[in-house]
Order: structure tokens, then C-alpha cells, then sequence
């Protein structure tokens, strides 16, 4: 029964109207999409602090999240001082998200994003109607060189998708609260890889024959960078593509539509990621920049709560509105849940 079910209720008598209104007002409270209380604020678990603890991880280390769809996990890394790399702290099992393998083109269709993100504290959302949440700054740099369009795209609470990655609402409160502490302690982004797959050389061979076939081999690229110094790769686009660890010659700027500048990549990294792809070493620049000294270029393997900047993207995005009002519960709601 509604208040409005017909106009009967507009003869109802003032005491009545009232009653009605504060058990409206009630339930509202009670639900989870209008309760906005301090959730975004409760302090870690012991099972969270004690799972860092045993794996030499401190809790207001940088972080970087890596999303895989077709595999519905999201993996939360943590930078740690032992070693000076970042390490897996846990992998989670994605509850539900919208669409098929492949990058977000345009609003409404309904598809996650896939590329490189970087999350502000701007992005964060504590009042989320799902729970908790934060934004993934969709279009980026590279979409909008796409000419892609749509917003409010998120990693939220919930359980319910219509283009977003939905976890439980466990899973979200650890994962932003990790976000969180990293940002308390000076991190002033974390980094968001969202992949169509696990990037192997495998799995590509398997959808080969996609139309995003290419654009997965360069979201391979930056996943490699990842993979073989365990540090987030530094982005930049130009020629409407992602270029990854990539120093521009001096004077010279990457801008994401036009053609790139001389460049070259670190020669410690490009090792780095010739080794784990099981090749020889060979410069990894399409255009040669002239010769730079080495100091201009040095690999940037240094705790990050002293150098932030060594991490982030090139650009980072203007802090978005948090999501729309308008996802229904219900409608698209543990699409391809596992």
C-alpha cells in the first residue's frame, strides 16, 4: 500500500497524514540506500589488520587495483617496504557486472570500462546508494581521444550492475577502506588496471579474432610493465593509444590525439620487461628520442610515500560527481555473476 494508492488519502485527517509520513520516514531509514551513516569511516577489521600484518604489508601503503572480467576477480595490491615492490593482499570474486568482454564505447550500453584509471580522493564516494563506492574518472584521457561517452562509473557495493563492477558489501568496505587509509598516509592516487581477461598470451590468442583484439594487446603491454617490476606503469596517450613508462625528450609533451613525441623508455624497465616476456632486450621506442642522460631517466624504484609523483598518471582527472540516482535494484541486477 502507497500513501497515494488514491485520493481517499487526501481526506485523511492531519493526524493521520502525519502518522503516515513518520513510518514512510522509518523505513527509509532502515533501508541501506538512504541510511548515509558513518560506514565509510569504520576502522579496518582485526582479520584485515591481521592479514597485512602476515604479509608485511602496512595498511596506509600505496595500492593499486587490478580488475579481470571474464575471470570476475579484483585483486587489491599494497606497496611494501620490504622488498620496495607492490605485492597481491587479496583477490576478490566480482558479484556482478554489466555487458560482454570488451572496452565501454558509449553511454547507455551498458559495458564496464577497460583501461588504465587513476582514482582520486575526489572519487571516492562514502555516501554511495550502494554502499560504499569510487568512481573510476570514466571517459579517461584515452576515451575521450575515443570520442567515448559515459559517467557515473564505479566499483561499488551491492550486488547490482548496469555498467559498473558490483562486489558484496564486505568486500567494497575492505577495499575502500585500504583506499582510504593509503590516502591518509600521502598517496595522492591509486592506480585502477581494468583488463577484458588475465593477460596472457594465451587468452589472446583465444579471442584473436575479436574486434578489440588490438586494443587488448596494448592493455597487455601496460599489464607486462606491471608484471615485470611490480610497480604501477606510468600512462600517457598519444596517437590515441596508451604509451606506458614512457619519458618524452625535453621540451617535448604526450598530448593524446596528436602524433607521440620522441620517447624513450628507462632501459632498467624495458629489461625488466623483455626478461619477463622471455625476449632479448631491445629498445621498446617506436620513435628515438636523442640521447638522454641517464639520470633523466632512471627507474623510478623508490618508496612511494616519498616520491608520489613516480606512480601517477601524467594527467589526473577532474574529480566526477558521485553515481546517478538512476539504477534501479532489481533490473540488471548479478548479471554474469559467477
Amino acid at each position: 500500500m502507497t500513501l497515494f494508492r488514491s485520493v481517499s488519502f487526501l481526506k485523511m485527517r492531519p493526524l493521520r497524514i502525519a502518522a503516515g509520513l513518520s513510518v514512510g520516514l522509518f523505513l527509509a531509514a532502515c533501508n541501506p540506500n538512504f541510511d548515509f551513516d558513518d560506514r565509510h569511516s569504520k576502522p579496518l577489521s582485526n582479520a584485515t589488520k591481521t592479514r597485512l600484518e602476515n604479509l608485511k604489508m602496512d595498511a596506509k601503503a600505496p595500492m593499486v587495483v587490478r580488475i579481470y572480467k571474464e575471470e570476475a576477480e579484483l585483486e587489491v595490491w599494497k606497496w611494501r617496504k620490504i622488498d620496495r615492490k607492490y605485492a597481491l593482499y587479496k583477490k576478490y570474486d566480482i558479484c556482478a557486472y554489466s555487458g560482454e568482454l570488451g572496452p565501454k564505447i558509449k553511454e547507455g550500453d551498458r559495458q564496464a570500462p577497460e583501461g588504465f584509471y587513476t582514482i582520486v580522493p575526489g572519487l571516492m564516494n562514502p555516501k554511495s546508494n550502494y554502499y560504499l563506492a569510487f568512481n573510476l574518472g570514466y571517459p579517461n584521457e584515452f576515451d575521450r581521444a575515443h570520442k567515448r561517452t559515459g559517467s557515473h562509473l564505479m566499483v561499488h557495493g551491492s550486488c547490482s550492475s548496469r555498467g559498473c563492477y558490483a562486489m558484496e558489501d564486505d568486500q567494497i568496505e575492505e577495499i575502500y577502506q585500504l583506499g582510504r587509509e593509503s590516502f591518509s598516509a600521502g598517496q595522492r592516487s591509486f592506480q585502477v588496471q581494468a583488463f577484458p581477461f588475465r593477460m596472457t598470451n594465451a587468452n589472446l590468442a583465444r579471442h584473436s579474432d575479436s574486434p578489440h583484439a588490438d586494443f587488448w594487446r596494448m592493455l597487455k603491454d601496460g599489464a607486462d610493465h606491471f608484471e615485470a617490476t611490480k610497480q604501477p606503469p606510468t600512462v600517457n596517450v598519444c596517437e590515441k593509444r596508451y604509451v606506458f613508462n614512457a619519458v618524452a625528450a625535453e621540451g617535448e609533451k604526450f598530448v593524446a590525439d596528436e602524433a607521440c613525441p620522441a620517447y624513450t623508455v628507462p632501459e632498467s624497465i624495458g629489461r625488466a620487461v623483455a626478461k619477463y616476456r622471455g625476449k632479448a632486450y631491445a629498445p621498446q621506442t617506436p620513435i628515438m628520442a636523442a640521447p638522454v642522460a641517464q639520470s633523466a631517466i632512471a627507474v623510478p624504484i623508490v618508496p612511494v610515500a616519498e616520491s608520489q609523483e613516480a606512480f601517477s598518471v601524467a594527467e589526473t582527472p577532474a574529480p566526477q560527481p558521485f553515481e546517478a540516482e538512476a539504477e534501479p535494484k532489481g533490473l540488471f541486477t548479478k548479471l554474469f555473476r559467477r
